[in-house]
């Protein structure tokens, strides 16, 4: 027993801390029935002891028997969050001093690696844009630019005719937190940046187009859903049967450079990620390569 106003029952507990969702963090109905629903799993399994005797013990056992009864990390992981929660806020009213989960952590979940494309599937739907029709140009170039550099889509559609030094073969590009980075950019698809500036965004650009590099027939800045349709529609006219997004095409990029030997630090900072345990997630796409590289340079493999 911690002190504090220990009397109280646990209904009552439960009560205020139901009034406290609504009214204090306006939380839909929804997601206060699941809050409710994690602290009614703890209130059985202290029955008939009150929620203010919980100790670490007790909340170790607990975590325990949830595991025990077949609930997966992902389950248990959210049980946990909201019942340190309901602890946080039994501190702020004072009905205990300290919470009992405050230093129990959350079970890692697991990660779950990002879908990839194979090269062959890439060139597959390069191959399926109609480039008799202007935005033909467009589109090889949306594709070129988000597999050959690895740009996230929010990237593609803030990147101004300026952050392009081709005779440099670089980009300057704007990632998140406004940070910069100039990442490299290859022949081919300098080559198809250039078709894109000459034959399309010269016939569509006016004096309201602004900086933007890549726009829409109008010419305007295109949207992220119109790059999102775009690729959906190439991967399905390639006959492709993944879920597949503008991201896909990102992690196909470091995946391949990964997979070919490139330094993890290179990649790193190609795709802007702050955390090299980030860039990390692509050395478990293939294990193969890993084996292969152990075999080759490991003295005693």
């Amino acid at each position: 027993m911690q002190g504090g106003k220990v009397e109280i029952t646990n209904n009552a507990l439960i009560e205020d801390f139901s009034s406290y969702l609504s009214l204090d963090r306006s939380l839909s109905n929804n997601t206060q029935s699941a809050y409710l629903s994690d602290i009614s799993k703890l209130q059985n399994f202290l029955y008939p002891a009150s929620f203010v005797e919980l100790d670490r013990t007790k909340a170790t056992d607990f975590l325990e028997t949830l595991s025990d009864l077949g609930l997966s990390v992902k389950s248990i992981a959210r049980i946990i969050s909201g019942i340190k929660t309901f602890y946080r806020f039994l501190v702020e009213e004072e009905h205990i001093t300290h919470s009992p989960l405050a230093r129990i952590s959350n079970p890692k979940l697991p990660k779950h690696l990002p879908s990839v494309l194979t090269h062959e599937e890439v060139m597959e739907m390069m191959n399926c844009i109609d480039l008799s029709k202007i935005a033909g140009e467009r589109d090889k170039t949306i594709l070129m630019l988000l597999y050959g550099s690895g740009l996230r889509v929010s990237e593609l559609v803030s990147l101004e005719v300026n952050d392009l030094f081709l005779e440099e073969g670089i980009i300057k590009v704007l990632g998140k937190g406004n940070k910069e980075r100039l990442v490299p950019i290859g022949e081919k698809t300098i080559r198809q940046v250039e078709l894109y500036l000459q034959y399309y965004r010269r016939h569509v650009a006016d004096k309201q187009s602004g900086a933007p590099l890549i726009l829409n027939q109008q010419g305007k800045s295109l949207s992220r859903i119109s790059i999102f349709k775009t690729i959906k529609k190439l991967a399905e006219k390639a006959g492709i049967n993944k879920i597949i997004s503008p991201h896909t095409l990102r992690h196909t990029f470091a995946t391949v450079l990964i997979e070919a030997g490139a330094d993890l630090r290179a990649v790193q900072q190609m795709l802007g990620h702050q955390s090299i345990t980030t860039t990390e997630i692509y050395t478990h796409l293939d294990r193969s390569y890993l084996k292969t590289v152990m075999e080759q340079f490991h003295p005693r493999a």
